[in-house]
């Protein structure tokens, strides 16, 4: 496994904690070199002090156009490339619709939507790139749903709007650039033990750990290794939608 990725250059949104976090460190023990972003510089530091090799922190907010375009014009520019991107940073604030605080939905929307735009924007010019002049002559955009993003429940009205449109926004991309071996590839994530839903307001936080409270749920760890199985295939061979659930996860 450790030289599958050598010489390629791969960035993780959100990266300081979670799926990113474990993303990063799968594809750096495939011998990938990391541009880690996120807003905690201080957890970016510990980890890419963990990872060693030429791995670069980026501090930023997504959410601003114009520091997603930075961080990832940053990366190519460090590394000369850019490989692989993956879109994982997002946030879950379930609740009711009616009385919903609208600043939630506005977050949500923001990252989980405009965030992953901004870097798949600025990242598709240096992707064909890669694809057309790299080692592997492949490149790759894994952008991180949810179930959220194929079954739509009461209390998720939004969080499901937001992952239904990461979903098909990766499908109608796929087909733009499938012929010029950019892959686009959608994971849809179950229960995953991560801190997602902390954010939550307490009322609601709680209810949503009673929902999961029998099931076994799914490591940060279980993903990354799914995210570092994607990008490592061969150059003929593109994995466009994984749905994974924990094994007792009905629905």
């Amino acid at each position: 496994m450790a030289d599958q990725l050598n010489d390629t250059v791969a960035l993780v949104t959100g990266a300081s904690s979670g799926i990113g976090e474990a993303a990063a460190r799968d594809l750096a023990a495939r011998g990938a070199t990391i541009a880690l972003v996120a807003r905690r510089k201080d957890r970016l530091e510990a980890l890419a002090a963990e990872l060693g090799g030429r791995t670069l922190v980026i501090d930023a907010d997504i959410t601003d156009r114009s520091a997603a375009e930075a961080a990832v014009a940053r990366t190519a520019a460090e590394f000369g490339r850019l490989d692989t991107v993956v879109n994982n940073a997002g946030v879950m604030l379930l609740g009711p619709a009616v009385g919903a605080p609208l600043e939630e939905w506005e977050r949500m929307v923001d990252i989980n939507i405009k965030g992953l735009m901004y870097v798949a924007h600025a990242a598709l010019p240096h992707l064909l790139a890669a694809a057309e002049s790299g080692p592997r002559q492949v490149a790759d955009l894994v952008n991180i749903s949810s179930v959220a993003g194929r079954v739509a429940r009461a209390g998720s009205a939004v969080y499901n709007l937001t992952k239904f449109g990461v979903t098909a926004f990766s499908e109608s991309l796929r087909q733009e650039v499938a012929t010029r071996h950019v892959r686009v590839s959608v994971v849809e994530p179950g229960a995953v033990a991560t801190e997602l839903t902390t954010h939550m307001r307490a009322e609601v936080r709680e209810v949503a750990r009673a929902r999961f409270a029998d099931v076994e749920r799914l490591a940060a760890e279980d993903i990354g290794d799914l995210i570092g199985y994607i990008v490592s295939r061969p150059r003929r061979m593109a994995l466009n939608e994984i749905l994974v659930r924990p094994t007792n996860q009905a629905g």
